[in-house]
């Protein structure tokens, strides 16, 4: 297999990652500045891509100021980085100024099985065993036993309940059903801090995965308090064949190097971008190999069978607490179930695929998708970021 360096590169420029109404957006990004031997937090305002670090050394720190956004869109900055030069520099590369994921020190967590399809789609991973030559068989049956019965249902209610009986009775009764339509959602944490890589950089895929597929999911901001601040996009990769196998090994297909992309930018809140925005995002996703494949698919946030306050809401609260804020991703409704190779075995993504995630109001994430034990190694944590700031008279 060819190595990352040798691979070309997707072409990113402004006008291809950020929002359409970008000249309205309150914009933050992370940047990798070599000077600094570590990240600084920044403002997108128009070309111009502003060092906020003097004022707010992480993101972390941003999301617990009533004023960031006022911050991000007025404060004085430091360096200032053009951001065609930034999207067009090799990600990971120590030595050139380069995007990272717009989030540090903040917990990532996911929320699964919030959609009805994906839904169905887990189920069918666990009834064939991981096994995506029976995803088509198994795929017609849960299809005439279920129907459209979970269109608009709304969990833990008592019309999910009558769903539950009809699905027992048919002998179809899953721990992802549970869930899915129970009172309570899943939510799990997807990665460690600092572990999320950003637009450009390549996204990890274990090696031993023979069905898998992006999700492509809306991911709030949340801070210290339980406030949702913002939102940005993710690509929480899924390994259809090893969680298959058993739910618990959930870790095991979600947390691998390079496994979780988040970015291009956290857009906060502010008068034109609201929660109940966020509730009407469109997200799509195109997939484009090297042997000229493309795959394509939409979303809506419309169809969440939970509103995203509930998911905060089971994430955060007395139960549990997170000192320094958190991102959640929403769950995607996205589960693309075509063949792409093979008749029956459905769709998988191939090394070197480039994987676009977008929505008009937060831009486009792109990622190219190699093996987890090629990405680059991840090595900057929390140690390595406190001893940054210190050194740079930041703490």
């Amino acid at each position: 297999m060819e190595s990352a360096a040798a691979r070309p590169r997707p072409v990113l420029t402004s006008g291809s990652v950020l929002p359409e109404d970008a000249d309205r957006a309150t914009l933050v990004a992370r940047v990798h500045a070599p000077e600094h031997g570590g990240p600084c937090v920044a403002a997108v305002r128009g070309e111009r891509v502003v060092d906020l670090t003097a004022v707010v050394p992480t993101v972390s720190d941003l999301m617990e100021r009533d004023d960031a956004a006022a911050v991000v869109r007025e404060a004085d900055g430091g360096h200032v980085w053009r951001l065609d030069a930034l999207l067009e520099a090799p990600a990971g590369r120590r030595d050139v100024a380069h995007l990272l994921a717009p989030v540090d020190l903040q917990v990532i967590k996911a929320a699964g099985v919030t959609f009805a399809r994906s839904l169905l789609e887990r189920v069918i991973e666990e009834r064939t065993g991981g096994d995506p030559a029976q995803a088509a068989r198994v795929r017609a049956r849960v299809g005439e036993a279920v129907g459209g019965a979970l269109d608009g249902i709304r969990p833990g209610s008592p019309e999910a309940g009558k769903v539950r009986d009809l699905l027992v009775a048919e002998g179809l009764w899953s721990q992802y059903l549970e869930v899915g339509i129970g009172p309570d959602p899943e939510v799990f944490t997807k990665a460690p801090v600092l572990s999320a890589v950003g637009a450009g950089a390549d996204v990890g895929v274990l090696g031993a995965s023979v069905w898998n597929n992006p999700e492509p999911e809306v991911v709030l901001v949340v801070d210290s308090g339980g406030r949702v601040r913002g939102a940005t996009l993710g690509n929480d990769v899924n390994l259809r064949d090893i969680e298959g196998r058993s739910a618990l090994l959930l870790a095991r297909a979600k947390d691998n190097n390079a496994s979780c992309a988040i970015g291009p930018f956290l857009r906060l809140f502010d008068d034109g971008f609201t929660l109940d925005t966020v509730r009407g995002l469109d997200v799509d996703l195109r997939v484009d190999g090297t042997d000229g494949y493309v795959l394509h698919g939409s979303s809506t946030m419309r169809g969440i069978s939970r509103d995203v306050v509930d998911l905060v809401a089971a994430t955060h609260g007395p139960h549990h607490q997170y000192p320094d804020g958190f991102v959640l991703f929403t769950g995607t409704l996205f589960a693309p179930t075509e063949d792409r190779t093979t008749p029956g075995m459905g769709f998988t993504r191939a090394y070197g695929d480039v994987v676009r995630i977008s929505s008009p109001r937060l831009g486009a994430l792109v990622n190219t998708v190699v093996p987890s034990e090629q990405a680059a190694p991840w090595t900057f944590g929390v140690r390595a970021l406190m001893r940054n700031l210190a050194g740079r008279g930041l703490l």
